[in-house]
């Protein structure tokens, strides 16, 4: 049956249960009596989508609790043992692989670190080690978990650069900062991962992951709009309309800060990730006199710039050099937020990622007065500027979302076992006059 806006039946019957779905999952335990305020939907509706979740093993009941004068109301929640996801950070360092269930639950987890010391960029992203530590790592975490492969709702991957989509290829990978020109991801994963081919891939840029894992469970829960900022070896962003939508990345930190500046990864001059990214802040440490830890890793490098900056004791004096370094690089990072404000106008700027929880912690403030100075005066009153609360796992929290989310938004089906889609009435009339 098809309605006047050429929407179906089934159509409606799907977002009943996303409606239902989602509400469980982010204010559950919840009764059927408290779904229909919370849902929009009637009393009749509630209890039809109810019975079929509970049929599909999807909803539980979680105890009960008193009504006003009648019997006790029953507890209702998202089951968590009806589905898991896999979780990838393609990371600076490392690649990190996390099992979850249903309920974002870590059930399992891996690490294959990455070569740094010495190694440039195009080196360490080699593709076929990156395909290879995923893949390693997938069957590592089930196999700890005891987890069938066939439970899985998919594999959400959150990679640097650009990602674009492709019919023949699936996701295909354009980081130019590591070395990786049109890179068909998905297609490698899917020939040399043991994974039924039902298990759909969901790869993003990382930015995009951090930010969908932020404003769902951390600190841009309801935000209106947000923007969620990455800071590690590079810098990127992600800019959030809708809370419950997956953003759009942006190459923030290419964004030129300084005509004609300083070389950037990507071999532009002046981005603001060739003065704010942690690799680049580092470098220019070093160009001032400075000495980081020899054969450190750049987390154990910057934990030593930090710490020379703000020493422990307070009777000793902080290094001067140090803190010129951090002082530029806060006014271009203020400058940078500031044309986040400009553009956006958002109502929250949230900082991540392993660099900016370091960095962030130190010198936030000092960062907020210069995006204030210069940012237009309307939109920066109206901004709160803080740091993300998920820590370091949050980029591979959100990829685990992205399978999560295409999940609820089918109503809680898989893509193959979800019914054959009912044509809207004017599509047999063109159906039918084509054959004419």
């Amino acid at each position: 049956m098809t309605m006047r806006n050429g929407r179906t039946v089934r159509d409606l019957r799907r977002e009943n249960r996303t409606a239902v779905l989602q509400r469980l999952y982010f204010d559950g335990p919840l009764s059927r009596f408290s779904l229909g305020p919370a849902t929009g939907l009637s009393s009749g509706s509630v209890s039809n989508v109810v019975a079929e979740l509970v049929a599909e093993g999807l909803v539980e009941e979680a105890g009960s609790v008193d009504s006003a004068g009648g019997r006790p109301r029953t507890l209702l929640r998202v089951t968590p043992g009806s589905g898991c996801m896999i979780g990838v950070d393609v990371g600076e360092t490392r690649v990190r692989i996390e099992l979850f269930d249903l309920t974002l639950t870590e059930l399992a987890r891996t690490e294959r670190p990455l070569a740094v010391n010495g190694a440039t960029p195009h080196e360490r992203y080699e593709v076929g080690v990156v395909v290879d530590h995923v893949r390693d790592g997938i069957a590592e975490v089930l196999r700890t978990a005891d987890v069938p492969a066939e439970r899985l709702l998919g594999v959400g991957v959150g990679v640097p650069g650009i990602v674009a989509r492709t019919a023949e290829e699936g996701a295909v990978v354009h980081g130019q900062t590591i070395g990786w020109d049109a890179v068909p991801l998905e297609r490698l994963l899917r020939a040399r991962v043991d994974l039924p081919a039902s298990v759909p891939y969901w790869i993003d840029n990382g930015a995009r992951t951090l930010g969908q894992a932020e404003m769902w469970f951390g600190a841009g829960r309801g935000a209106r709009s947000a923007v969620v900022v990455l800071f590690g070896s590079g810098v990127g962003a992600c800019v959030v309309t809708d809370p419950m939508g997956p953003g759009q990345a942006l190459e923030w930190g290419h964004l030129t800060v300084r005509v004609r500046g300083r070389r950037c990864r990507c071999g532009a001059r002046g981005c603001l990730e060739a003065y704010a990214g942690a690799e680049a802040l580092l470098e220019r440490w070093r160009e001032a006199g400075g000495e980081p830890p020899a054969g450190a890793d750049e987390e154990t490098a910057l934990t030593a710039m930090l710490t020379a900056a703000y020493p422990a004791d307070p009777e000793a004096a902080p290094d001067a050099t140090v803190l010129e370094v951090l002082e530029e690089t806060a006014e271009y990072l203020g400058a940078g937020f500031a044309d986040l404000i400009n553009l956006f106008q958002p109502e929250r700027i949230l900082v991540g990622g392993w660099a900016g929880l370091q960095l962030g912690a130190r010198f936030l403030q000092t960062v907020k007065g210069h995006a204030t100075e210069y940012a237009l005066k309307y939109p920066a009153a109206r901004v709160t500027i803080g740091l993300g609360t998920l820590g370091p796992d949050a980029v591979t929290v959100g990829a685990a979302i992205l399978p999560l989310a295409d999940f609820f938004a089918r109503g809680g089906r898989r893509a193959e076992t979800e019914p054959v889609e009912e044509q809207p009435a004017w599509a047999s009339t063109v159906r039918d006059r084509a054959a004419h």
